[in-house]
């Protein structure tokens, strides 16, 4: 038996609203990056996962009255520009940016799988992070921003996900609008009971599902249907809305992470000769002429005082160890550790990390500033290292992946 998809009754924009209500995930930008993006645009779903852009500027965001604010913003665009299916169908969504296109299927996935590990994680979640999204959930009574998950292709017997969405995705979008960033967002209706029946079977046949992106998302959401389920006692049902939240399914083939970067405030004391001195005893270290983009794994570009350099590690980390050889994992324990003194990155305010989306200019941007003495540019962790640390039940250092394009929020909504 592999993993559930159900279908739902999506609340989601009216065709010609789409764009407007649309909005990158609520993690990705600060308080005052959203109130700036949704400037001018009522129907902005920030205003809904971020609702704290429509409270004044010194309202705490984790307060009682953002909770609220977020209820009151929905249930607006839901009076206005929102319409809920009345049956319950499944979506597919396609993203085509970065180039690249990636299609997946979005519906509810199951708490009790994930519980049961048919849902698998790579990342640590934070309490205060999650109470942020348990109150928000709660008060909303809704999942508001999907889960990005992935399921390994090979692992589809039959006929796969893919082939079935191929098809359907001949007929005319429902949604087909391209954002500010340039990323096209199609999606499609499915409300084709026997298409839908042939993609909850397909993905009977897939044993297990990834999470990409919103481990804090997905936490939340199960711990909400636990809390439900223990009040309800006696009278708990089986199939609870609640006990289902809302997300996107991809093949792993489709997707691709980016570069996760890494800058670091000083040199731990060293100076410029010392610090390169140090490096030679795990790795050969080259003057680059131009910008260092790894062209593999196991070679680092480096930038300090004007100097792009090429590294390249001189040992090959054990293959066995899904933790161990990640470039993430190397450049901390050959480097960041032993000789910069960033012993936990995770809790270390000397070290920042970087998205590849920013490109080997934002390095640049952040040491020539005087912000940060050096910056670290690594090859991307592939899909199959990411699922390969999820089946070991093992996590990654932080900041390992970054997803490009992002799913919108607001397209589709799960009301519970």
């Amino acid at each position: 038996m592999g993993v559930t998809v159900k279908p739902f009754m999506a609340v989601r924009p009216k065709p010609e609203h789409a764009a407007a209500v649309a909005a990158l995930p609520y993690d990705v930008m600060n308080t005052e990056e959203a109130r700036e993006m949704a400037a001018g645009n009522p129907h902005s779903f920030l205003r809904v996962d971020k609702a704290e852009i429509d409270l004044p500027p010194e309202t705490d965001p984790y307060s009682p009255a953002v909770y609220a604010k977020a209820k009151e913003n929905l249930r607006a665009l839901i009076d206005s520009v929102m319409l809920q299916d009345a049956q319950p169908n499944l979506y597919i969504y396609r993203l085509t940016g970065y180039g690249q296109t990636q299609t997946g299927l979005a519906a509810c996935v199951s708490a009790a799988e994930y519980e049961l590990g048919l849902i698998k994680r790579h990342e640590f979640t934070r309490p205060d992070k999650e109470q942020d999204r348990i109150n928000h959930v709660e008060a909303c009574e809704a999942h508001t921003g999907p889960i990005f998950l992935a399921y390994r292709t090979e692992d589809a017997g039959g006929t796969s996900p893919q082939t079935i969405m191929s098809e359907y995705v001949k007929k005319t979008a429902t949604y087909d609008f391209t954002a500010e960033d340039g990323v096209r967002h199609e999606m499609w209706v499915v409300d084709n009971l026997e298409t839908q029946d042939a993609l909850i079977q397909a993905f009977r046949e897939i044993p297990a599902l990834y999470i990409a992106d919103g481990h804090h998302r997905n936490a939340t959401a199960v711990k909400v249907a636990n809390k439900r389920n223990e009040a309800a006692g006696e009278a708990l049902d089986p199939n609870a809305e609640h006990d289902y939240y809302l997300a996107v399914i991809f093949p792993h083939t489709e997707l691709a992470i980016l570069d996760y970067n890494r800058v670091v405030k000083d040199l731990n004391g060293l100076d410029e000769t010392a610090f390169l001195a140090a490096l030679e005893a795990d790795w050969k270290v080259e003057k680059s002429p131009t910008p260092m983009k790894p062209e593999r794994k196991h070679i680092v570009g480096m930038y300090m005082k004007n100097q792009w350099y090429r590294l390249e590690l001189k040992t090959t980390p054990d293959p066995a160890d899904v933790i161990g050889k990640l470039d993430c994992s190397v450049l901390q324990n050959t480097l960041l550790s032993p000789i910069l003194g960033i012993k936990d990155p995770r809790a270390d305010k000397r070290i920042d990390f970087v998205g590849g989306i920013r490109g080997l200019e934002g390095l640049e941007a952040r040491v020539n500033s005087g912000e940060m003495a050096i910056a670290f540019a690594l090859h991307p962790t592939s899909m199959p290292e990411l699922m390969a640390v999820a089946d070991a039940d093992q996590i990654m250092p932080p900041k390992s992946t970054w997803f490009e394009p992002k799913l919108r929020s607001g397209l589709l909504v799960h009301l519970f």
